[in-house]
């Protein structure tokens, strides 16, 4: 039998609240990591979330694995909660899904990615500029 990305996708999702934008705005701003995982071209044609913390996906579990020696200082243990990012919310899905196999137990998506953040009319700034770069105009 063959596994097809959807199927893979759907597995990713069973049983995980993935939360739309605003409750996932709300989250942040309670405490939540919110993980942009998209490459750097993709954030420089749509845009960034002010505040989300930018681990592209070939990363991604080696900066939140809390007891991995390549970790970010946010990773402080297995109950952090993660709110994942891609452009759409179906990469985002299957990166979730990893970081629970890690142990976030927390870790989820957001529900329309980027592109339902920004449809939504919530913070967004231009993206494709490096940190060193002048600040980013809010949309």
């Amino acid at each position: 039998m063959v596994t097809t990305i959807d199927d893979l996708v759907e597995r990713a999702r069973e049983g995980v609240h993935r939360p739309r934008a605003r409750e996932a705005y709300q989250a942040r701003l309670d405490g939540a990591l919110l993980v942009d995982i998209r490459p750097a071209a993709q954030r420089a044609a749509e845009g960034e979330i002010p505040g989300a913390l930018i681990i592209e996906r070939n990363v991604l579990e080696w900066r939140l694995d809390p007891t991995g020696s390549h970790r970010i200082p946010e990773a402080r243990g297995y109950d952090v909660e993660v709110i994942v990012v891609c452009s759409e919310g179906y990469a985002s899905s299957l990166a979730a899904a990893s970081l629970r196999e890690l142990g976030l137990h927390r870790a989820t998506d957001l529900d329309g990615g980027f592109v339902g953040w920004a449809a939504a009319g919530l913070p967004t700034r231009q993206g494709g500029r490096g940190l060193a770069d002048e600040p980013r105009q809010e949309r």
